[in-house]
């Protein structure tokens, strides 16, 4: 198999490794678990729940939002967020199919080294 020099990252590759970025946090895992519970838009609540500072939730819902993982909206004087389900359709694609190349499923010891 003979491999060549890529001049660029394709489209697909650098979505899904900004989105997996996004999910690099522990803070910012939590938050998508604490959306995905409520299955509906939430706004001062995330702050109660995590032992984070609001700036600093705001700073991982900005992370979340950029990536496409989470959207918000205006209410008033605050933002309400709740998990983009578009975004989420597309990295359940991106990642499954990263996932689908891989030529050994995690815990097969049985089928020996996958390098050398």
């Amino acid at each position: 198999m003979a491999f060549h020099k890529r001049t660029h990252f394709t489209a697909q590759e650098q979505q899904l490794a900004a989105m997996a970025k996004a999910l690099g946090h522990p803070a910012r895992v939590a938050i998508v678990r604490l959306l995905a519970q409520r299955q509906a838009c939430v706004c001062g609540e995330l702050v109660l729940e995590l032992p984070l500072s609001q700036s600093t939730v705001s700073q991982h819902l900005k992370e979340l939002k950029a990536a496409g993982l989470v959207q918000g909206e205006v209410d008033g004087p605050r933002v309400c967020y709740c998990l983009d389900a578009a975004g989420w359709a597309v990295a359940r694609q991106l990642f499954g199919d990263l996932l689908a190349e891989l030529p050994v499923a995690a815990g097969t010891a049985a089928t020996g080294p996958v390098c050398c």
